[in-house]
């Protein structure tokens, strides 16, 4: 035991979860097994007298379709209408008008068997021997007609049945029409009713094992069904008498055994017996079992085969994760090889949280040896830059001063002015102490820029500023309009001809401060501005695109502050920046 023990231990994950299963299905194989053998030995043993319980409750049906004809009969008897008519054949001796009651019986006798299956024919004769048929004609002699009223006679009024025979294969009820007027019970007629018993038993057998055998149907030494009597030659040289002690018996027949069973109904006193080869009741039955028996081999072995994978599939990432770790063990830190899907893949188990945990660690260790690598380049990139960076700006001021002043020298106060303008534009730029800068402020670097186009492009530029003072002193991003304006004379002006109008002006909605900055240049089309507007589209020039001026206002005062751009093909572009009012 215990070298069991230590071995099944030393197996891999794979072989143990394999021999799991396998174990776990062999004995559910042999359980299901024993289990299904019991039940059938129970099944064997209890066969016969389910046979019987069959037998009895195909009877019953019969003997329910008996019962609903029973009722119609009386149904039909007890008709006020059919009474009326039958007690107004005495008032008439005009036969034509005993002609026209008989008919109105005859329509009635319509309604009721018109839907009935199994009725031949509904008939009603009168005290005067006159007939009313729905259905087809009975061909039955006289003498069988007279019995037929001798034997609902005896009924008293109730339903009495006569079984078929050689002149007529029908089931025959017959009943008296009495009067309930008065209570007087008076005889006024016989209803006659012939039934397709044959069709009733063929129903009522109809996908049981009695329909596949042999089945008579007795009344006393009178076969009732089937009935035609070469059925039943296979019945009387068995003997069904035998059958009398216990409901049933196992008779053999040509060498080959027979199940007979025998159950007399309650209602009307007839006597069933059947007989089913013995061979079709155990057929399937043994074939049921080879198929139960070799269904679980198949399913079994399916199972095995779905084990070995899932085994399979459950250590493979594990083997994987260990042979990344040896080769870490040896100094390996790359990353090669783990961007693959069995890597990188959204697997929740275990095993998936583990080799991410496991990449995530390598990664890590990567970046900290790198990062200690180059720390020291870096050290020495920055101490360069520093020693670069000593220049200080004010030589470029000073040179731009001593511009200036050679101009003003010189008599040439528009050189003198851009230069005055230049410098007031890289100090702007250049300065890092303040990221919000007042709405004048902006304008500033605005209209500096401004004077330094309009030198450029001389009489082509127009431009007008509408801000009140109250306006200027509210917050926004450095560098927000004047990139704007860049775009206007960039796209607007540098495209036109005749002189470009462009204009700042300002307006207030809900506390809020809208700059707008429009031009009349050729507009954007409706594709470009849509791109425009969700910040993909193409940008030319190195300059600040409206994507960042969006992101500086809704980084500084949040979401429902930005810029908004409407555009119309040939009617302009007004670009409106929306700041806190």
């Amino acid at each position: 035991m215990v070298s069991i023990r230590s071995a099944y231990n030393n197996l891999k994950i794979k072989h143990k979860v394999f021999s799991l299963i396998s174990l776990i299905m062999g004995m559910c194989f042999l359980i299901t097994y024993l289990s299904l053998q019991y039940a059938y030995s129970i099944y064997d043993e209890q066969l016969y007298s389910k046979s019987s319980q069959l037998l009895n409750l195909s009877s019953s049906g019969i003997e329910n379709e008996m019962k609903k004809l029973d009722r119609l009969s009386y149904t039909i008897a007890t008709d006020l209408q059919i009474q009326n008519l039958l007690l107004s054949l005495n008032e008439y001796t005009n036969e034509f008008e005993k002609y026209r009651i008989r008919s109105y019986i005859t329509d009635r006798l319509v309604q009721y068997g018109g839907n009935e299956k199994y009725i031949y024919s509904l008939e009603v004769l009168d005290l005067l021997s006159g007939e009313a048929l729905a259905g087809q004609s009975s061909k039955a002699s006289s003498a069988k007609k007279r019995m037929v009223m001798e034997e609902s006679a005896k009924g008293l009024g109730a339903t009495r049945w006569i079984v078929p025979d050689q002149e007529e294969p029908y089931l025959i009820a017959a009943r008296e029409i009495r009067s309930y007027q008065n209570f007087e019970l008076d005889r006024i007629g016989t209803l006659t009713i012939r039934v397709y018993f044959d069709k009733i038993a063929d129903t009522v057998l109809a996908g049981t094992e009695l329909k596949n055998g042999d089945l008579q149907i007795m009344s006393g030494d009178q076969i009732i069904y089937p009935s035609s009597t070469d059925k039943t030659g296979k019945v009387a040289k068995i003997g069904v008498n035998e059958t009398q002690r216990k409901g049933y018996a196992i008779k053999p027949f040509n060498g080959q055994p027979y199940f007979v069973t025998h159950v007399q109904s309650e209602y009307l006193g007839w006597t069933y017996h059947s007989v089913i080869p013995f061979d079709k009741i155990f057929t399937k039955i043994v074939l049921m079992k080879n198929i139960l028996f070799f269904g679980f081999i198949l399913v079994l072995l399916i199972v095995m085969a779905l084990a070995i994978k899932f085994a399979r599939n459950l250590t493979k990432p594990i083997e994987e994760l260990i042979g990344r770790m040896r080769q870490v063990q040896k100094g390996d830190f790359s990353l090669t090889g783990m961007d693959s899907p069995d890597w990188t893949s959204m697997q929740m188990d275990e095993v998936g949280h583990l080799k991410r945990t496991f990449r995530m660690m390598i990664q890590q260790i990567n970046e900290l040896i790198t990062e200690n690598y180059s720390k020291q380049i870096t050290i020495k990139e920055t101490q360069f830059k520093a020693l670069q960076a000593q220049i200080n700006p004010h030589f470029l001021y000073n040179t731009l001063e001593s511009i200036n002043w050679m101009a003003k020298s010189n008599g040439q106060p528009q050189i003198s002015k851009m230069v005055e303008s230049l410098g007031f534009l890289l100090r702007s730029s250049i300065s890092l102490k303040e990221t919000l800068i007042t709405v004048g402020e902006e304008l500033d670097i605005v209209m500096n820029y401004i004077t330094i186009q309009r030198f450029r492009f001389e009489g082509r530029l127009v431009f007008e500023l509408e801000v009140s003072e109250d306006a200027k002193a509210s917050k926004l991003p450095k560098l927000t309009l004047q990139p704007l304006i860049e775009n206007s004379i960039h796209y607007a002006l540098e495209s036109m001809l005749e002189p470009c109008h462009i204009r700042i002006w300002m307006k207030r909605e809900q506390h809020k401060l809208i700059l707008v900055v429009e031009d009349n240049g050729p507009g954007i089309e409706p594709n470009l501005l849509e791109q425009v507007r969700k910040g993909v589209a193409p940008t030319r020039g190195s300059g600040i695109g409206l994507s960042n001026i969006e992101e500086r206002i809704v980084i500084a005062f949040g979401e429902g502050y930005g810029i908004f751009v409407e555009s119309e093909s040939g009617q302009g572009t007004s670009v409106s920046v929306i700041i806190p009012g």
